[in-house]
């Protein structure tokens, strides 16, 4: 089986300052595979800053890696031609955030909907271009008769979220990377959005790279997820070892910060100690075990056991993993 989308070593480094630079290396080289086989759903999980939004946009070509390599479709997306380039923007589809960073609060949303569908030449025609997108507001919960010909600051959150994940999917994607889509909308259309994206994967066989902070999501949408902390991968599997039975301290660092859904069982008392200090490994040099700036981290992988690496040396009786790509370790989802 081939990939669809291929990371080979790919790393970003920000660099600041005129005279005296200083460099930042956001995402430690990392290498990552979609299969064009089987549609999966993959989360990028950590705290503010770990990186994962830096690794989205690096996958996405919004940002310019600084080092390895970055394919699609087994074309280097450096040496891509124009077309290739735009089928490329057309099959890899981004979700942001903030909907309304999207908008132009001057046109009127049916603006975001039909201008993709014209770059791309998705439609011979007018009346083509408003069936497709009718379909895809349908497909995401909307009625397109309280949604279009509005302007943006007349829907809610929800509905500026629920349209973007429209105007990803009416492009007939083979990717679509979501950064924190439900991270602005209220609790009740969280579970909504994330049955929308499960949905695109199971019916229309699209692949979704999920960014979150939120584990509780990642579980619930998620077969596969990798835990960054400080731009290096620590953790990663499958959804249902990492978060049920995590190896990595930071992994359970954030799991334990998880309240547990038992009213009479005080937070304190299940969760422990959950402070950094408190979960690091003497003796480990990993990113999270290792807190100094001025020594650097080692980056080895372990196989914990099936479906389950892990960056922090927890017993000599683990292996090093025998690939650098970590989506081999990942488990294949059921069609």
């Amino acid at each position: 089986m081939g990939s669809l989308l291929k990371a080979e070593n790919i790393s970003k480094e920000y660099v600041s300052g005129t005279f005296i630079k200083k460099r930042n290396l956001a995402l430690k080289p990392v290498s990552f595979s979609i299969d064009d086989k089987t549609p999966s759903i993959t989360a990028i999980a950590g705290e503010s800053g770990s990186g994962k939004t830096t690794f989205a946009r690096v996958l996405a070509g919004i940002l310019k890696k600084s080092s390895g390599v970055l394919r699609f479709k087994d074309k280097d997306l450096d040496y891509m031609t124009k077309d290739e380039e735009l089928n490329f923007k057309k099959d890899v589809q981004t979700i942001f955030q903030d909907p309304f960073e999207v908008y132009n609060p001057f046109y009127k949303v049916d603006h975001v909907l039909t201008t993709p569908l014209k770059k791309f030449g998705m439609a011979s025609s007018k009346s083509e271009s408003d069936e497709m997108i009718i379909s895809a507001l349908e497909e995401v919960g909307l009625r397109p008769d309280e949604t279009l010909g509005r302007y943006p600051h007349q829907l809610s959150g929800g509905q500026r979220q629920r349209i973007m994940v429209a105007r990803a999917f009416l492009l007939r994607p083979k990717i679509i990377i979501a950064d924190e889509p439900v991270s602005m909308v209220d609790a009740s259309l969280r579970a909504t959005i994330l049955e929308e994206l499960k949905n695109l994967r199971k019916n229309h066989g699209i692949s979704i790279i999920y960014i979150t902070h939120d584990l509780t999501t990642a579980y619930q949408v998620a077969d596969n997820i990798m835990v960054l902390y400080r731009g290096q991968v620590v953790e990663a599997g499958s959804v249902e070892n990492v978060i049920n039975n995590p190896a990595h301290p930071y992994t359970k660092l954030l799991t334990d910060c998880i309240p547990k859904p038992d009213p009479d069982q005080k937070w304190s008392k299940t969760s422990g100690d959950i402070t950094i200090q408190s979960r690091i490994i003497k003796g480990c040099d990993c990113a999270f075990c290792n807190q100094s700036n001025d020594k650097e981290s080692f980056r080895e992988i372990y196989e914990f056991k099936k479906n389950q690496i892990v960056s922090c040396k927890l017993s000599k009786k683990m292996k090093l993993c025998a690939d650098k790509d970590i989506s081999k370790y990942f488990i294949k989802p059921k069609k």
